[in-house]
């Protein structure tokens, strides 16, 4: 920003004027570049911005570090940590605030290094080296675990302390392999491979104790994660403190945060199976008392639908009586039924009869063959026919027929 001096004197400013101008001059000369510092008074903002300082012996800034910029960390910035930040010199003109613009942080002394950590990072990445459908499924009850790591380790003292604590009935095999120096890493992919060559263990553990990114680069090397990935058998890895994270945690099939997780993780706790076998027992023992108290609830039951042989008997015979008497009540409704039915018949069977007709003033009349007279033309003058009345019977002799 320049400033145009009017003919009678300086310009008066405003503050925002002043302080904008300030900015502009940082900004122009101090573009952005990396500043050593220890971080102190770390204040994370729920919006995802960090707000801290960075201090040495003699001086310190303020600086802020955006949410996109600080969720690209791949490690937990902390107070009293040596880092290096790559940051634009600025001001906060709401504030009028000298302070440092974060867009990178890294660790303090590890620089080139670390460039080649998450180059390779990203390289395996990119390969699916690390995928997670890739990885295999670490034993619930491994019958044997191998261990990885130098002899000298206080990683592997730690390791077989928790193994022996938390189940000593598993048996350990150590393969061993120096964990830091040049070439360290290609004798630690030997040792998986013999480890999968001699195939006498259901999950292998990689570990070694904290220290420096230098003390631990062996297992950012790109041999030590191929090997790691074309084990057949599951690989777990313990190296440094929680806070450290390395390539082979990345190609491992588990990463634990120290060598003592590794263990734990590996090993089901001999007191916990015991408590899990009496849970399951107590489990069994009581659904098998309630399945034999189901059982006799039941035999109770069909013990009251069960009838003696006595007691059937006699309730089939009553059956019978009670049968006998519906049937005889029945044979005699019927004997009545059919007796009034004949009576009926034969009261309209005689109604019917001749002698009925007969007595009701008719008569019937027979020829000399013995025929019934229905029509005049059935007899002939001089012939002799009988008649039949209701009493008694007439003989005549016919004189004409009309």
């Amino acid at each position: 920003m320049e400033l145009d001096f009017p003919p009678g004197g300086p310009a008066v400013l405003s503050v925002s004027q002043l302080l904008r101008s300030a900015r502009d001059l940082l900004e122009r000369r101090f573009p952005l570049q990396w500043i050593a510092g220890e971080i102190s008074n770390l204040r994370p903002a729920a919006s995802g911005h960090l707000y801290f300082t960075i201090k040495d012996e003699s001086a310190q800034v303020d600086c802020v570090m955006f949410k996109s910029r600080a969720a690209a960390l791949d490690w937990e910035p902390a107070d009293g940590l040596r880092v290096e930040v790559r940051a634009l010199v600025t001001l906060y003109e709401p504030r009028g605030r000298f302070q440092l613009n974060v867009e990178g942080m890294r660790r303090a002394g590890l620089g080139p290094l670390y460039e080649r950590f998450l180059k390779l990072k990203d390289k395996l990445q990119r390969e699916g080296l690390f995928d997670a459908g890739a990885k295999r499924p670490i034993p619930e009850h491994p019958t044997q675990i191998g261990v990885v790591t130098s002899l000298a380790a206080a990683a592997l003292r730690d390791v077989l302390t928790t193994l022996r604590r938390r189940n000593p009935s598993i048996p350990v095999v150590v393969y061993p392999a120096p964990v830091q120096g040049e070439g360290a890493a290609a004798k630690l992919a030997q040792a998986l491979a013999a480890a999968n060559a001699r195939a006498e263990c259901d999950v292998l553990l990689l570990v070694r104790g904290g220290g420096s990114i230098e003390d631990l680069w062996q297992f950012n090397e790109e041999s030590l994660a191929r090997a790691i990935r074309a084990s057949a058998i599951p690989v777990v890895v313990g190296v440094g403190h929680e806070t450290d994270f390395t390539i082979a945690d990345f190609a491992a099939d588990e990463r634990a945060p120290t060598p003592t997780a590794a263990a734990e993780l590996v090993s089901p706790s001999l007191e916990d199976l015991r408590a899990r076998i009496a849970e399951t027992a107590l489990r069994i023992s009581r659904q098998t008392t309630r399945k034999i108290e189901y059982a006799m609830q039941a035999v109770d039951a069909l013990a009251r639908r069960l009838l003696h042989p006595a007691e059937r008997l006699r309730a089939s015979r009553q059956f019978l009586q009670q049968l006998e008497k519906r049937l005889s009540s029945a044979a005699s409704r019927l004997l009545q039924q059919w007796f009034g039915r004949i009576g009926l018949a034969g009261a309209r069977l005689a109604n019917l009869g001749h002698t009925a007709v007969l007595a009701r003033g008719y008569s019937l009349t027979l020829n000399s063959r013995r025929e019934i007279v229905r029509d005049a033309a059935q007899v002939a003058p001089g012939e002799r026919i009988a008649t039949t009345l209701a009493k008694g019977e007439i003989e005549s002799e016919v004189l004409k027929r009309g």
